[in-house]
C-alpha cells in the first residue's frame, strides 16, 4: 500500500475527504520526523515507536574488491512494532 492508497483507505473509513486526510498524513510525517530528528521518542502504544539509534563506527568490506573500508558512526531512525500490532499481524 502506498501513501495514496493509505490516504484513500483512511478517507473511506472516516468519511473525510481524501485531501483532508492527505494533509493529516503529511502533518503526521512532518511531526514525527521533526521530533525524532531532535532526539525525542514518538510512541503510539501498542502500535509503533519511532526513535533514533546510534551506530558505532566499524570496519566493513567492499564486496567487489574485498578491501577493508571504514564505515563511520551514524545516527539512524528506528521503528519498533508494539505488541498489539505484532499480535494482529502474526495471526
Amino acid at each position: 500500500m502506498n501513501k495514496t492508497e493509505l490516504v484513500n483507505a483512511i478517507a473511506q473509513k472516516t468519511g473525510q475527504s481524501p485531501s483532508a486526510v492527505g494533509e493529516v498524513v503529511s502533518a503526521f510525517e512532518d511531526v514525527v520526523t521533526e521530533a525524532v530528528a531532535s532526539g525525542d521518542k514518538v510512541q503510539l502504544p501498542g502500535f509503533l515507536t519511532f526513535d533514533r539509534a546510534e551506530r558505532a563506527a566499524r570496519t566493513g568490506r567492499n564486496p567487489a574488491t574485498g578491501a577493508e573500508i571504514n564505515i563511520p558512526a551514524a545516527t539512524v531512525p528506528r521503528v519498533k512494532a508494539g505488541k498489539s500490532f505484532k499480535d494482529a499481524v502474526g495471526k
